[in-house]
């Protein structure tokens, strides 16, 4: 009988561990927003200066229907100018 018991309260201490460690999982995965491995952001090159950066911190053109980044509105106004004189 006490060896019933006894394999009970392992099995409990089991299932409590199991469901503590995989909530420590999800909430990792919820702090970060995102599943591990995922990509968090395309790097694309400046047509002006030609650096790479973060895509979503570019400022966006769109140029005859083509979408073109910039790593700064600094870039994007002397893209434009030179655009104009060419």
């Amino acid at each position: 009988m006490r060896l019933l018991v006894l394999i009970g309260l392992l099995y409990l201490c089991y299932r409590l561990l199991k469901s503590w460690m995989l909530k420590e999982k999800s909430s990792q995965k919820a702090a970060f927003g995102k599943k591990t491995g995922e990509i968090d952001d395309v790097m694309v090159k400046d047509p002006y200066c030609e650096i790479y950066f973060a895509k979503r911190d570019g400022v966006h053109l769109n140029i005859k229907g083509k979408d073109v980044y910039f790593c700064s509105k600094e870039c994007k106004d002397k893209f434009l100018e030179k655009q104009t004189k060419s």
